[in-house]
Protein backbone atom coordinates (compact mmCIF):
# COMPACT_ATOMS: atom_id res chain seq x y z
CA UNK A 1 0.00 0.00 0.00
CA UNK A 2 2.75 2.19 0.91
CA UNK A 3 4.16 1.88 -2.65
CA UNK A 4 0.43 2.14 -4.48
CA UNK A 5 1.10 5.80 -2.32
CA UNK A 6 4.03 6.99 -3.53
CA UNK A 7 3.18 5.67 -7.46
CA UNK A 8 -0.14 7.86 -7.25
CA UNK A 9 1.78 10.41 -5.50
CA UNK A 10 3.83 10.39 -8.34
CA UNK A 11 1.47 10.24 -11.24
CA UNK A 12 -0.39 13.58 -9.82
CA UNK A 13 2.94 15.24 -9.33
CA UNK A 14 3.92 14.32 -13.28
CA UNK A 15 0.30 15.59 -14.59
CA UNK A 16 0.31 18.66 -12.53
CA UNK A 17 1.14 22.11 -14.30
CA UNK A 18 1.50 24.13 -10.69
CA UNK A 19 3.51 23.14 -7.84
CA UNK A 20 1.15 20.55 -6.13
CA UNK A 21 0.17 21.56 -2.23
CA UNK A 22 0.60 18.60 0.13
CA UNK A 23 -3.05 19.69 1.26
CA UNK A 24 -4.01 19.26 -2.64
CA UNK A 25 -3.01 15.84 -2.65
CA UNK A 26 -4.47 14.66 0.93
CA UNK A 27 -7.52 15.90 -0.54
CA UNK A 28 -7.72 14.18 -4.14
CA UNK A 29 -6.35 11.14 -2.06
CA UNK A 30 -9.10 11.82 0.45
CA UNK A 31 -6.60 11.27 3.45
CA UNK A 32 -6.70 12.46 7.14
CA UNK A 33 -3.77 12.82 7.70
CA UNK A 34 -0.92 14.06 5.62
CA UNK A 35 2.40 12.28 7.30
CA UNK A 36 1.99 9.14 4.37
CA UNK A 37 1.91 11.51 1.77
CA UNK A 38 5.17 13.94 3.11
CA UNK A 39 6.84 10.85 3.96
CA UNK A 40 5.98 9.63 0.33
CA UNK A 41 7.48 12.85 -1.39
CA UNK A 42 10.29 12.06 0.66
CA UNK A 43 11.15 8.64 -0.95
CA UNK A 44 10.30 10.28 -3.99
CA UNK A 45 12.89 13.16 -3.91
CA UNK A 46 15.68 10.47 -2.43
CA UNK A 47 15.42 7.77 -5.57
CA UNK A 48 15.13 10.89 -8.09
CA UNK A 49 18.12 12.15 -6.57
CA UNK A 50 20.41 8.39 -6.46
CA UNK A 51 19.13 7.67 -9.75
CA UNK A 52 20.68 11.28 -10.91
CA UNK A 53 17.81 11.20 -14.19
CA UNK A 54 16.78 13.51 -16.15
CA UNK A 55 14.00 14.92 -13.54
CA UNK A 56 14.00 15.71 -9.75
CA UNK A 57 11.51 16.60 -7.29
CA UNK A 58 11.94 20.20 -6.05
CA UNK A 59 9.65 21.95 -3.43
CA UNK A 60 8.91 25.47 -4.27
CA UNK A 61 5.93 28.05 -3.95
CA UNK A 62 4.66 25.89 -1.32
CA UNK A 63 3.85 22.98 -3.38
CA UNK A 64 6.30 20.33 -5.04
CA UNK A 65 7.24 19.71 -8.92
CA UNK A 66 8.67 17.46 -11.12
CA UNK A 67 11.74 19.72 -13.64
CA UNK A 68 14.13 18.90 -15.37
CA UNK A 69 17.80 19.17 -14.33
CA UNK A 70 19.36 22.84 -15.10
CA UNK A 71 22.50 20.94 -16.82
CA UNK A 72 19.82 19.96 -19.88
CA UNK A 73 18.50 23.21 -20.63
CA UNK A 74 20.19 23.75 -23.85
CA UNK A 75 18.52 20.47 -25.27
CA UNK A 76 14.86 21.14 -23.76
CA UNK A 77 15.36 24.50 -25.55
CA UNK A 78 16.43 22.93 -28.93
CA UNK A 79 13.23 20.93 -28.55
CA UNK A 80 10.51 22.93 -27.56
CA UNK A 81 12.15 25.68 -29.79
CA UNK A 82 10.64 28.56 -26.51
CA UNK A 83 12.87 31.89 -26.21
CA UNK A 84 12.75 33.18 -22.68
CA UNK A 85 10.35 35.48 -20.93
CA UNK A 86 11.71 38.59 -21.31
CA UNK A 87 11.29 41.44 -18.87
CA UNK A 88 12.45 44.88 -19.30
CA UNK A 89 14.97 46.54 -16.49
CA UNK A 90 12.21 48.67 -14.92
CA UNK A 91 10.04 45.61 -14.75
CA UNK A 92 12.70 43.69 -12.67
CA UNK A 93 13.37 46.94 -10.74
CA UNK A 94 9.79 47.31 -10.03
CA UNK A 95 9.60 43.60 -9.32
CA UNK A 96 12.53 43.93 -6.70
CA UNK A 97 11.03 46.43 -5.04
CA UNK A 98 7.22 44.90 -4.53
CA UNK A 99 8.85 41.51 -3.50
CA UNK A 100 11.12 43.24 -0.85
CA UNK A 101 8.60 45.65 0.47
CA UNK A 102 5.52 44.39 -0.27
CA UNK A 103 2.89 44.96 0.91
CA UNK A 104 3.54 48.06 -1.19
CA UNK A 105 1.67 51.18 -2.46
CA UNK A 106 2.27 52.42 -5.89
CA UNK A 107 3.52 56.01 -4.63
CA UNK A 108 6.15 53.50 -2.00
CA UNK A 109 7.36 51.98 -5.77
CA UNK A 110 7.43 55.91 -7.54
CA UNK A 111 9.19 57.52 -4.88
CA UNK A 112 11.95 55.06 -4.92
CA UNK A 113 11.83 54.47 -9.11
CA UNK A 114 11.32 58.23 -9.53
CA UNK A 115 9.19 57.99 -12.16
CA UNK A 116 5.70 56.35 -13.29
CA UNK A 117 5.35 52.93 -13.04
CA UNK A 118 1.73 52.46 -14.05
CA UNK A 119 2.26 50.70 -16.90
CA UNK A 120 4.92 48.43 -15.54
CA UNK A 121 2.10 47.32 -12.50
CA UNK A 122 -0.17 46.87 -15.20
CA UNK A 123 2.21 44.22 -17.36
CA UNK A 124 3.00 42.55 -14.38
CA UNK A 125 -0.38 42.20 -13.31
CA UNK A 126 -1.58 41.01 -15.90
CA UNK A 127 1.76 38.43 -16.17
CA UNK A 128 0.53 37.44 -12.58
CA UNK A 129 3.97 37.64 -11.08
CA UNK A 130 1.66 40.24 -8.66
CA UNK A 131 -0.94 40.80 -6.86
CA UNK A 132 -3.58 43.49 -5.58
CA UNK A 133 -3.55 42.42 -1.96
CA UNK A 134 -6.25 45.26 -1.17
CA UNK A 135 -7.07 48.63 -0.76
CA UNK A 136 -5.24 50.73 1.84
CA UNK A 137 -7.85 52.98 4.16
CA UNK A 138 -6.40 56.26 3.39
CA UNK A 139 -7.56 58.96 0.95
CA UNK A 140 -7.97 57.89 -2.73
CA UNK A 141 -7.96 54.18 -1.03
CA UNK A 142 -4.47 52.85 -3.30
CA UNK A 143 -4.11 49.68 -3.66
CA UNK A 144 -1.77 47.50 -2.03
CA UNK A 145 0.82 45.40 -4.34
CA UNK A 146 2.43 41.53 -3.32
CA UNK A 147 4.26 39.17 -5.12
CA UNK A 148 2.08 36.33 -6.60
CA UNK A 149 2.87 31.98 -6.09
CA UNK A 150 3.72 32.63 -10.10
CA UNK A 151 6.75 34.95 -9.04
CA UNK A 152 7.79 32.47 -6.42
CA UNK A 153 7.58 29.48 -9.09
CA UNK A 154 9.13 31.78 -12.04
CA UNK A 155 12.18 32.52 -9.70
CA UNK A 156 12.78 28.58 -7.97
CA UNK A 157 11.75 29.96 -4.46
CA UNK A 158 10.36 27.97 -2.15
CA UNK A 159 9.31 31.15 0.00
CA UNK A 160 9.66 34.59 0.35
CA UNK A 161 12.62 33.53 2.84
CA UNK A 162 14.48 32.52 -0.29
CA UNK A 163 15.04 35.73 -1.50
CA UNK A 164 18.86 37.00 -1.16
CA UNK A 165 19.60 39.00 1.92
CA UNK A 166 21.25 42.68 1.61
CA UNK A 167 24.59 41.30 2.48
CA UNK A 168 24.21 38.77 0.02
CA UNK A 169 23.35 40.51 -2.83
CA UNK A 170 26.10 43.08 -1.85
CA UNK A 171 28.59 40.48 -2.04
CA UNK A 172 27.18 40.06 -5.17
CA UNK A 173 28.65 43.41 -6.70
CA UNK A 174 32.01 42.80 -4.52
CA UNK A 175 32.68 39.65 -6.59
CA UNK A 176 31.92 41.77 -9.75
CA UNK A 177 30.93 38.80 -11.27
CA UNK A 178 27.70 38.36 -13.34
CA UNK A 179 25.49 36.22 -10.85
CA UNK A 180 21.86 36.86 -10.92
CA UNK A 181 20.33 38.60 -7.69
CA UNK A 182 17.76 36.01 -8.15
CA UNK A 183 17.79 32.01 -8.88
CA UNK A 184 16.45 31.81 -12.67
CA UNK A 185 13.56 29.54 -14.15
CA UNK A 186 15.35 28.60 -17.24
CA UNK A 187 17.13 26.44 -15.07
CA UNK A 188 14.83 24.13 -15.27
CA UNK A 189 11.72 23.11 -16.68
CA UNK A 190 8.46 20.98 -15.11
CA UNK A 191 6.83 18.26 -16.59
CA UNK A 192 4.62 17.29 -18.53
CA UNK A 193 4.25 21.06 -19.91
CA UNK A 194 7.27 22.74 -19.68
CA UNK A 195 7.79 26.29 -17.74
CA UNK A 196 8.68 29.31 -19.51
CA UNK A 197 12.48 28.87 -20.36
CA UNK A 198 13.47 31.68 -18.38
CA UNK A 199 13.66 35.30 -17.39
CA UNK A 200 16.00 37.59 -19.34
CA UNK A 201 16.47 41.53 -19.09
CA UNK A 202 16.16 43.22 -22.06
CA UNK A 203 18.56 45.91 -22.96
CA UNK A 204 16.30 49.00 -22.45
CA UNK A 205 16.99 51.46 -20.11
CA UNK A 206 15.76 51.44 -16.65
CA UNK A 207 13.21 53.26 -17.04
CA UNK A 208 9.90 52.83 -19.02
CA UNK A 209 9.52 52.23 -22.94
CA UNK A 210 6.95 54.99 -24.55
CA UNK A 211 4.54 51.76 -25.10
CA UNK A 212 4.79 51.06 -21.59
CA UNK A 213 4.12 54.67 -20.34
CA UNK A 214 1.32 54.97 -22.99
CA UNK A 215 -0.49 52.59 -21.28
CA UNK A 216 0.05 54.16 -17.25
CA UNK A 217 -3.25 54.56 -16.57
CA UNK A 218 -4.41 57.90 -14.42
CA UNK A 219 -5.64 56.22 -11.91
CA UNK A 220 -5.26 52.62 -10.01
CA UNK A 221 -7.85 50.67 -11.90
CA UNK A 222 -6.37 48.15 -14.29
CA UNK A 223 -7.99 44.98 -15.66
CA UNK A 224 -6.44 42.40 -13.30
CA UNK A 225 -8.62 43.73 -10.61
CA UNK A 226 -12.37 43.05 -9.75
CA UNK A 227 -12.24 46.10 -7.55
CA UNK A 228 -15.12 48.84 -9.28
CA UNK A 229 -14.18 51.91 -6.71
CA UNK A 230 -12.93 53.28 -10.05
CA UNK A 231 -11.87 56.63 -7.41
CA UNK A 232 -8.11 58.08 -8.33
CA UNK A 233 -4.98 57.85 -6.36
CA UNK A 234 -4.81 60.64 -4.50
CA UNK A 235 -1.54 59.79 -2.39
CA UNK A 236 1.84 61.73 -3.16
CA UNK A 237 5.38 60.09 -3.09
CA UNK A 238 6.83 60.97 0.57
CA UNK A 239 10.16 60.36 2.12
CA UNK A 240 8.76 58.74 4.67
CA UNK A 241 7.46 55.50 5.32
CA UNK A 242 3.92 54.49 4.78
CA UNK A 243 1.88 53.15 7.37
CA UNK A 244 0.93 49.62 7.77
CA UNK A 245 -1.85 48.32 5.70
CA UNK A 246 -4.55 48.37 7.70
CA UNK A 247 -5.31 44.64 8.58
CA UNK A 248 -9.58 45.10 7.70
CA UNK A 249 -8.33 45.80 3.86
CA UNK A 250 -10.04 43.57 1.34
CA UNK A 251 -8.19 40.71 -0.01
CA UNK A 252 -8.49 39.26 -3.25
Amino acid sequence: MRDELKHIIESLLFVSEEPLFVDRIRHVLDLKDTGPIAEALDQLAAEYESRKGGFFLREVAGGFQIRTRPEYKDYIKRLLQSSPTRLSKAALETLAIIAYKQPVLRSDIEYIRGVDSGGVLRMLLERKIIKVLGRKDIPGRPMIYGTTKQFLAMFDLKDLKDLPTPKEIESFGESGGEEETFPMAESSHHLPVPAEAGIEASSDSGKESDNEKSKAPTDETFPAESESSGSQETEQPQSDSHPEANTNEKKT
